[in-house]
């Protein structure tokens, strides 16, 4: 996967050269990169010397000068340009080996690479980082990481992700914390695996080296039908456990999940710090309720308008409580429709995993002027489901107008829009 410009920022110093989508960065300065933690460290100058590829296959040679810290406004197609690291695990609780087949390519993609972790946040489970790798996040600084913990038990690990390499996960840990690399930690709650007395003695371990763990997240085993292993799904007394353990130690925050199955409101906002793993569900329903109580209401619109939102049965907790406010607006009326996932089965309840058949079923038949769905439901950048279907599909489907709200854990959009009809 060579460098492959996939857009450029308007206004930007790439947009002045004529750089365009499709273009190819060779080098730059004569250095070949392998990804874009290359690239920024190579853009960190006032002088570049930078070699395209253009989409006729012309070579072009660009001598810049520019601001020590000024980016170029290269958008690429990937944040790695070479193979990416892939994941040799074959984990008991793996999402990936529990999808069918027909959903988009991207979804089948297991990858366990150290950049995309610093890069994109995404987790990695440290089972096949190499001395090489090592070298480089040391030299380079690099961090923090997102690791998927689940246990410090190196037997139970080496069970979970049946992989023998991965006991030597505290290990790797403690490489963290001796060369100064923070990282954030998560552990996928198994009931009757690495529950109890094994999640004491992770979070203990975990404990052990202080702040090189900047935050540890606890998410609760996803299981969708297709699974063809037995698993056990979290309930409420294994939720209370695992919250009353948690309690016990610092920077320590379980996913939303745990406090609605365990039936308690979800905690205010100083319970999660810094919301550092929003994207693991941690602390995502009470981003989305501060938000809310940050927004100025307009008292009446100009004309009756019928809203519903059609989200994931997980967001209700919060979904409700902002409907019941919105309902005070006059010439409004609001409803919420949470989507059961008939296609993943009812243990999976995020909004992430929506299919278009589950949304259809859901908001075919209501009466309302508009369907509003977070953009969590589609590829990024685009209006495809995860099913390969498009938002044109289920407009078509169920004939409603749809509003898609761009921005995560923000009620903003909608706001600004209630606004506009004043």
């Amino acid at each position: 996967m060579p460098a492959i410009v996939s857009s450029v920022v308007k206004g930007s110093i790439a947009e002045e050269l004529e750089i365009q989508a499709g273009d190819e960065i060779v080098s730059i300065d004569d250095t070949k990169m392998l990804d874009m933690i290359d690239y920024n460290f190579l853009c960190k100058s006032d002088l570049l010397t930078i070699e395209i590829k253009k989409n006729d296959g012309e070579i072009e040679v660009i001598e810049l000068e520019k601001d020590y810290d000024e980016g170029l406004g290269i958008v690429f197609e990937s944040a790695v340009f070479d193979r990416i690291k892939p994941c040799l695990n074959h984990c008991i609780f793996c999402f990936v080996d529990q999808q069918p087949k027909g959903l988009r390519d991207t979804l089948y993609v297991k990858d366990d690479d150290y950049r995309l972790s610093y890069l994109q946040g995404t987790y990695i489970t440290l089972t096949n980082l190499t001395d090489k790798d090592r070298d480089r996040i040391k030299r380079m600084h690099l961090g923090p990481f997102y690791v998927s913990v689940h246990t410090t038990n190196p037997d139970l690990r080496v069970k979970m992700l049946r992989n023998p390499n991965a006991g030597k996960a505290l290990e790797n840990l403690q490489w963290f914390r001796k060369n100064k690399i923070p990282f954030h930690a998560q552990i996928v709650l198994c009931p009757g695996i690495n529950d109890g007395k094994e999640l004491e003695r992770t979070l203990t371990d975990l404990a052990k080296l202080k702040n090189t763990v900047l935050s540890v997240a606890i998410v609760p085993v996803g299981i969708t039908q297709f699974r063809e292993e037995s698993l056990k799904q979290v309930d409420k007394k294994c939720a209370e456990q695992v919250l009353d353990i948690a309690s016990k130690f610092k920077r320590v925050c379980c996913s939303d999940e745990f406090f609605l199955l365990a039936e308690r409101d979800i905690p205010p906002a100083k319970y999660y710090g810094n919301f550092n793993q929003l994207d693991d569900g941690v602390g995502s329903l009470r981003m989305l309720l501060e938000d809310f109580k940050s927004r100025e209401l307009p008292k009446s619109i100009s004309k009756p308008l019928k809203i519903s939102f059609a989200t994931g049965v997980a967001a209700i907790y919060a979904i409700e409580r902002i409907a019941k406010k919105l309902n005070k607006i006059k010439n409004l009326k609001v409803s919420v429709n949470p989507v059961k996932s008939n296609y993943w089965g009812k243990d999976i309840t995020v909004s992430g995993l929506i299919t278009t058949d589950d949304l259809i079923r859901t908001v075919k038949d209501i009466d309302v002027d508009l369907v509003v769905i977070p953009s969590v439901m589609l590829k990024p950048y685009s209006e495809t489901f995860l099913d390969g279907k498009t938002l044109s599909y289920v407009k078509e489907q169920t004939g409603k107008e749809f509003f898609v709200i761009k921005e995560i854990y923000s009620t903003k959009e909608l706001i600004d829009y209630l606004w506009t009809n004043t």
